[in-house]
């Protein structure tokens, strides 16, 4: 298969991987020869993701990765049972949108905790299992959001950004240990998760499709793997814009949503 040779008896680790994003990676990288550990609180779909991938490649860990002891917990585990890791990939994530008469605070603690402290807590965990392979990958899924905010998306692109930011300045550290940082940045992608969404999702890609752009960027040691390439152009463009501008450009967006 394409690039299975990248993957072959590579030991990686997804978090969020009962479904979505985080299931089709780990399918995908499966299927190019790695052995995947899948984490989700989801006890039950993890182990239906593993019969799908075959239980000789998968190792299930449930928890909440929102608890920091946990993922130390998580990690030795797979270090008692593989040895180490060389590719960690931090997927799990939450989505929840801003009423702006209903201002509430508890969404940002919410979506900061599962989106961004989680990873902190994850790097915290496997970092030492990293540095003992000679291939160590570690990513983390952030958004184009993260480039430019947008109403209603306060608290998820406050979380994203804050994602981009801090894999960005891990990336100069740990390069210097031979470590390689990857940041994910999708538009909309079809998952449960979209699927709940109100509002229009422009160029819109199944979940399939991304997992495979994911594991040709990580094969490819890419520092972003950033899709739809024509999304991400346009997000990364409006970054640019004068701030007047953009705040015009949106609040006319907002009128005619």
């Amino acid at each position: 298969m394409k690039n299975s040779q990248d993957f072959q008896d590579k030991r990686v680790w997804i978090t969020g991987a009962s479904s979505g994003i985080g299931k089709a990676v780990a399918m995908e990288l499966a299927s190019r020869g790695a052995k995947v550990a899948i984490t989700a609180r989801n006890e039950a779909m993890l182990h239906r993701v593993a019969n799908e991938i075959g239980k000789e490649k998968c190792l299930v860990i449930p928890f909440d990765v929102t608890i920091r002891e946990d993922n130390h917990k998580a990690a030795e585990k797979i270090k008692e049972l593989w040895g180490g890791l060389d590719i960690v990939f931090f997927n799990a994530g939450t989505a929840e949108y801003i009423d702006i008469k209903n201002f509430d605070a508890a969404i940002f603690e919410r979506t900061i905790s599962t989106n961004f402290l989680s990873m902190v807590y994850g790097i915290e965990a496997v970092l030492p299992l990293l540095r003992n392979s000679t291939t160590a990958q570690l990513g983390g899924m952030s958004s184009t959001v993260s480039f430019a905010g947008i109403p209603r998306a306060e608290a998820y692109g406050a979380s994203k950004a804050a994602i981009r930011n801090m894999l960005q300045a891990l990336r100069i550290h740990l390069v210097q240990e031979n470590i390689h940082v990857f940041t994910v940045c999708p538009g909309f992608v079809r998952t449960p998760l979209t699927d709940k969404n109100d509002f229009p999702m422009p160029m819109r890609i199944e979940v399939d499709e991304a997992a495979k752009i994911i594991a040709d960027g990580i094969s490819k040691r890419k520092q972003e793997i950033n899709f739809p390439k024509a999304f991400s152009i346009i997000y990364k463009l409006l970054s640019y814009l004068p701030s007047q501008l953009y705040t015009r450009l949106m609040l006319k967006t907002v009128r005619q949503a």
